[in-house]
C-alpha cells in the first residue's frame, strides 16, 4: 500500500513541477492573477478549502480579497466570484467562453453523464437545452399553471389534516408538479414509487462528495485504485449510488411505454417524446438517451429547487413573525378573509413578492450551484484569468454582499421596497441558466401565497408553552439542501 501511495505521489509531484516550471515564463509577459489566501507548495489551497460549507468559506475569502478570489489545488486554477457585478461580466456578457463544464468523475460514477447541468459545452448541449426550452419557455410554463394551482390547494388540504408532516407535504407538492408534466403521473399516495425514488435521489445528491473539491476529480487516476486507498471514497462512494440514479431514468421511461401499449398514457413531456422516438425512429432528432437525461433533469432539479425554497420560507416565516403578519395583511386587504390567491393576483401583491425575492436571497437552494469552466484566456479588470479554471459564482457571496444590501443576513423583504435590486444567481447564470425557472418561480410563489392565505405559521411549543425556535441549519450538497 504505501509503495503504491509513493509512486502516485511521486507521479503527481513531478507533473505539478512541470507545469509550474512551463507556466513561469508565461507568467512574466502577463497580469496578475486575482488575489487569494497563501497556497502550500503542489498541493495549493487543498488543505484549506473545506468538504462542507465552502459557500461561506469562499464568502469569508471576498471580505478579506476581494469580490473575484484565486485558488489551486494541484495544478488546477479555481475563480470564485463573489459579486453579482463579477458573475454578470464574465458569466452573461462573456458566456460564450465562459459556458463549459469541469469534468466529475464523481458525477460521472453517479450515472449522471446525460444531465444537461453538467454536459459539457458543445452541440449535444445545445440539443438538450432545445430539448427542454421547447416544453418549458415562459409561453408553455403559462400553460402548467392550472395545474400548479390545484396541487397548491391539495397542499393546503394535507397540511389541515396533518400539520406535524409539513415536510413531507412540501416535497409532495414539489413533486407532484413535476411529475404531471414530465411523466403525466398522479401521485395519489404517500407510498408511490416515484416520490420513494426521487428521496432516494435526493439522498445521494446531498450525501456525495462536493463536484470538483474531492480528490477524485482533482488527481482522476484515483478512480482507478483500489477502494482501500486513501482518497478514493468519494469514486466508491459514487459507485454505490449508481443503481438509485439509474432507477430514476430507466422506470418512469419504462413506465411510460407500457402505458402507451396499452392506450393509457397522458400527456406529457415523456409521452411527447416516446411517440415521437417511435414514429419516426432514426429520423427522430433525440435519442432514448437523451430523453432519459431531460427527463432525469426535469425530474430532480425541479422537485429539489422547489422543496428547498418552500423549507426556507417555512424557516424564514417561524423566526420572522412580523414578516408574516405584514404579508396576511396583504393577502387579506386584496382578498379577504375567505378567499385563495390566483395567479392573477400576482401584480397585486408587491409585499409578498419581496417575500418570495427574500426568500431566495437570505438562503438559497443553491449557495454554489454548478461551476463553470473557462474555455479560452481572459483578462478582467487587469487579472489573468487562465484557460480551464474553474469558474465558481458563490450565490451565497453575492447575496451577503454588504456594498449592495444592509443587514444581510436578516430576513429583510422590505428591503427591495426601500431600492435594494433582488438577488440573482438562484437559477444560474449565462447560457447555463435553468431552463424550468419560470416554472419552478411560479410553483414557489403559488405554495406560499397559498399558504400565507390560509394559515398562520408558528413555532412548536415546549412543554411549559415558551417557543422553541428552530436553527439556521443547513445541510451541504450537490444541490444545497
Amino acid at each position: 500500500m504505501l509503495e503504491v501511495f509513493l509512486i502516485v505521489f511521486l507521479f503527481l509531484a513531478s507533473g505539478l513541477l512541470l507545469w509550474r516550471l512551463t507556466n513561469i515564463k508565461r507568467s512574466q509577459d502577463r497580469p496578475p492573477l486575482p488575489p487569494g489566501p497563501p497556497a502550500d507548495p503542489i498541493i495549493g489551497h487543498l488543505r484549506i478549502i473545506p468538504s462542507e460549507h465552502s459557500d461561506r468559506f469562499f464568502y469569508e475569502l471576498s471580505r478579506k480579497y476581494g469580490s473575484v478570489v484565486h485558488l489551486h489545488v494541484l495544478g488546477s486554477n479555481m475563480i470564485v466570484l463573489n459579486s453579482a457585478q463579477a458573475a454578470f461580466d464574465l458569466l452573461d456578457k462573456r458566456s460564450a467562453i465562459y459556458s463549459d463544464r469541469a469534468h466529475s468523475d464523481v458525477l460521472m460514477l453517479m450515472g449522471w453523464s446525460h444531465h444537461l447541468a453538467f454536459l459539457r459545452y458543445g452541440k449535444r448541449f445545445h440539443k438538450h437545452r432545445k430539448l427542454l426550452n421547447e416544453y418549458f419557455s415562459h409561453e408553455k410554463c403559462e400553460s402548467y399553471l392550472p395545474v400548479q394551482a390545484l396541487e397548491a390547494r391539495r397542499l393546503l388540504g394535507n397540511l389541515l389534516s396533518n400539520p406535524e408532516k409539513f415536510n413531507d407535504h412540501l416535497e409532495w407538492f414539489s413533486t407532484s408538479v413535476i411529475l404531471r408534466i414530465n411523466y403525466g403521473h398522479e401521485v395519489v399516495s404517500e407510498n408511490d414509487t416515484y416520490l420513494k425514488i426521487i428521496a432516494d435521489v435526493g439522498y445521494c445528491v446531498t450525501h456525495c462528495a462536493t463536484p470538483g473539491s474531492n480528490l477524485v476529480d482533482l488527481i482522476p487516476i484515483m478512480k482507478y485504485l483500489p477502494s482501500w486507498f486513501p482518497g478514493t471514497y468519494p469514486a466508491t462512494q459514487s459507485r454505490s449510488y449508481r443503481p438509485t440514479v439509474d432507477l430514476m431514468h430507466d422506470y418512469p421511461f419504462e413506465d411510460v411505454k407500457k402505458q402507451m401499449a396499452v392506450g393509457t398514457a397522458k400527456d406529457s413531456f415523456l409521452f411527447t417524446h416516446l411517440e415521437g422516438l417511435q414514429c419516426e425512429g432514426s429520423e427522430y432528432p433525440y435519442t432514448a438517451e437523451d430523453i432519459k437525461g431531460a427527463t432525469g433533469a426535469i425530474y430532480s432539479a425541479g422537485v429539489d429547487t422547489i422543496w428547498s425554497s418552500l423549507s426556507i420560507f417555512i424557516l424564514a416565516m417561524v423566526l420572522y413573525p412580523s414578516v408574516q403578519a405584514r404579508a396576511q395583511k396583504e393577502l387579506d386587504e386584496l382578498l379577504g378573509p375567505s378567499q385563495l390567491p390566483e395567479f392573477d393576483d400576482r401584480p397585486h401583491l408587491p409585499y409578498l413578492e419581496c417575500v418570495l425575492q427574500e426568500t431566495y436571497r437570505w438562503n438559497n437552494a443553491l449557495p454554489i450551484g454548478v461551476p463553470h469552466r473557462l474555455m479560452e484566456d481572459d483578462i478582467y479588470n487587469g487579472m489573468f484569468i487562465p484557460k480551464g479554471s474553474t469558474v465558481i459564482a458563490n450565490t451565497r457571496g453575492i447575496t451577503l454582499d454588504e456594498d449592495v444590501y444592509q443587514e444581510p443576513h436578516a430576513f429583510d423583504p422590505s428591503r427591495y421596497l426601500r431600492g435594494e435590486p433582488h438577488p440573482v444567481g438562484q437559477f444560474g447564470f449565462g447560457r447555463r441558466i435553468c431552463p424550468g425557472r419560470h416554472l419552478a418561480e411560479s410553483g414557489v410563489w403559488i405554495a406560499i401565497a397559498s399558504m400565507l392565505a390560509a394559515f398562520r405559521i408558528s413555532p412548536v411549543k415546549a412543554e411549559d408553552g415558551t417557543p422553541v425556535l428552530p436553527r439556521e441549519n443547513f445541510c451541504p450538497g450537490l444541490q444545497g439542501k
